[in-house]
């Protein structure tokens, strides 16, 4: 499989918010008067996985704003800042003041999918769609059969978690020029044949042992019940999901992170959403997919604009 064009453009403009002591820093593409898709990238990963799917978005009619997640730039690492779920979503939604106050697409992918879920819930009215990739949407308390029959396998694929609750992962991620990181690429996206160019900016990002102790504060911030942040997290991911929220729910049926019936077990508890599972890619689909991917969120958008 060849790798996925990448972006031929730069940002229009670089934008910038200053929050709890931190610097976020976002490319902006597109045009100005254009509405606007927030795309927000997850773990291990940077804005680059959505170099492919951007100009397909400009070229579609959108204002597309990419920011960097905090902890994944040297100048968002502050020891005294917050790195959990609650918090970004709180971030998101200053994107979306940022960029004028009306309601604009909220794109994510892995942690920027949880943080666009929680970001909904805590403010819905601020969202004219949302498209979840790689992690389904939460909410409600219910069980399911099928989900029943999914967790035992999810468990053993989400066991890199319990790796995270180390103060040494950072160490992990970084030694050999981030080899535990591109395995992970490998082992969640087993279809794609990633280049080492395609992997560059994730591997600048874990060779810094300071990103990687930032970024893996977003695992154990979920572990820590003893926390208001985590008691946060917890009440919100069990809230209801906005049903009056138009959501995608996108999937790689080869996901090695999340399995394809975990997936579609936790969409069916969601009938109001829109849940696809695509053929021949995995856990990174947009990097993997970018066309498929983005004509499947340019449906989606188009239905809600």
């Amino acid at each position: 499989m060849s790798s996925p064009a990448k972006n031929n453009g730069s940002p229009v403009s670089e934008a910038v918010l200053e929050r709890d002591g931190l610097i976020l820093r976002a490319g902006v593409y597109g045009d100005s008067a254009a509405p606007v898709a927030l795309l927000v990238h997850g773990f291990p990963d940077t804005p680059h996985s959505w170099d492919a799917v951007v100009p397909r978005l400009v070229a579609g009619g959108y204002r597309v704003v990419v920011p960097w997640l905090r902890g994944y730039t040297a100048e968002s690492v502050n020891p005294n800042a917050r790195y959990d779920i609650p918090t970004v979503a709180s971030d998101l939604i200053a994107w979306q003041e940022w960029a004028g106050g009306e309601p604009v697409h909220l794109i994510g992918h892995d942690w920027g999918s949880v943080a666009a879920t929680i970001a909904v819930k805590k403010s819905p009215e601020r969202w004219r769609s949302v498209s979840l990739l790689a992690v389904p949407p939460m909410g409600g308390r219910a069980m399911s059969a099928a989900i029943l029959r999914a967790v035992p396998r999810q468990l053993v694929m989400s066991s890199y978690m319990l790796v995270m609750q180390s103060g040494l992962s950072p160490r992990l991620l970084a030694r050999n020029d981030a080899a535990f990181v591109r395995w992970l690429w490998r082992r969640w996206s087993p279809t794609w044949d990633f280049t080492d160019a395609d992997f560059a900016p994730t591997r600048e990002v874990f060779v810094d042992k300071e990103r990687g102790w930032a970024t893996t504060r977003y695992y154990r911030s979920i572990f820590t019940p003893n926390r208001a942040y985590t008691r946060e997290f917890m009440r919100l991911a069990q809230a209801d999901y906005p049903v009056q929220v138009p959501t995608l729910s996108l999937a790689g049926e080869n996901d090695g992170c999340m399995s394809a019936a975990f997936h579609t077990a936790m969409n069916q508890l969601h009938p109001q959403i829109d849940a696809v599972l695509l053929p021949g890619c995995g856990h990174f689909l947009h990097a993997e997919k970018p066309a498929v991917v983005a004509d499947e969120m340019l449906k989606h958008l188009g239905r809600h604009s």
